[in-house]
């Protein structure tokens, strides 16, 4: 029997705003009270564009547990528990279970990589010990790994998956997923370019970087789609297709941090590995914020 949907329409992966010292908790209250407020429909926590790789352990718990809470049951709240350690990712995926999360959103292993072979014996360790539904996220640009369509087949017997974040931006291979198990796991985008066309294959929505900024109108674009306004779904998609690629014009989530820094949401800080974004970079985006009606 298939897993209940977790979520129709955009789901927000929402930056984690940060201080030289850790947290800052005060915006990041203020920042998902404003999203839930303009009508996001879900929200991930502590995922690529929260910056979960780089929070230590304590911190990671500690945004986890401060975001369910101040949600407090208004959207459904996904958790960022996937690691390239299967064992830490079943303890994290237990604790987010235990405090209330809908759903975890477990990324492939990155750098030590898998098999197809590891990749159903790791998701299946995971969703063995967790008692809500897991999203796999496929993101083989950022991972070096991808999941197969016939890996999916196999993953989709398990009571406790129950969607997709296909980001591998190959829509011929998602059609080939969804040819296998449409009727068995949802789909979700996890390109914001690729929203209306993911919608088309069946699509539920999508897990976005965009709606950090638009959260309305990136929810009104899936939900147009979904009312049988096809082509008024696809004039948004092409509308917003430039500031969506200045998004990721450099590595995610510089770009959205930088915007967000401009709508007086977080700082500029965010931790290396990455960088703040180029100053041409930033020029580009904050014209297209403008343009669109985002900063005055």
């Amino acid at each position: 029997m298939k897993t209940k949907t977790i979520f129709e329409g955009a789901a927000t992966a929402l930056i984690t705003p940060l201080t030289p010292d850790g947290v800052d908790y005060e915006n990041f209250g203020r920042l998902i009270d404003w999203q839930i407020d303009a009508g996001i429909d879900a929200l991930v926590i502590a995922g690529t564009t929260g910056e979960g790789s780089t929070l230590t352990d304590e911190e990671h718990r500690e945004v986890l547990d401060y975001a369910v809470k101040r949600a407090a049951g208004r959207v459904p709240m996904i958790a960022g528990t996937g690691s390239n350690d299967t064992a830490y990712a079943i303890d994290l995926t237990k604790f987010a279970c235990d405090i209330g999360y809908d759903a975890m959103l477990v990324v492939t292993p990155y750098y030590n990589k898998a098999t197809q072979k590891g990749l159903v014996k790791m998701y299946e360790a995971i969703a063995d010990a967790s008692t809500k539904p897991l999203v796999l996220y496929n993101v083989p640009s950022r991972t070096g790994v991808a999941i197969q369509p016939a890996t999916y087949a196999a993953l989709a017997e398990h009571p406790m998956i129950a969607a997709i974040k296909e980001a591998n931006g190959d829509i011929s291979k998602i059609a080939e997923t969804m040819a296998l198990v449409g009727d068995k796991l949802d789909l979700y985008s996890g390109n914001d370019d690729q929203i209306v066309p993911v919608l088309s294959l069946g699509g539920k929505g999508v897990i976005s970087v965009l709606s950090n900024l638009i959260p309305a109108e990136t929810s009104q674009m899936v939900k147009k789609f979904m009312a049988g306004d096809v082509q008024g779904a696809a004039k948004m998609q092409l509308d917003y297709l430039a500031l969506i690629n200045t998004l990721f014009c450099e590595v995610n989530p510089i770009p959205v941090k930088a915007a967000m820094n401009e709508m007086g949401f977080c700082s500029n800080d965010i931790r290396l590995p990455l960088t703040e974004m180029e100053d041409g970079n930033r020029a580009k985006l904050v014209a297209l914020m403008k343009k669109h009606g985002i900063l005055a």
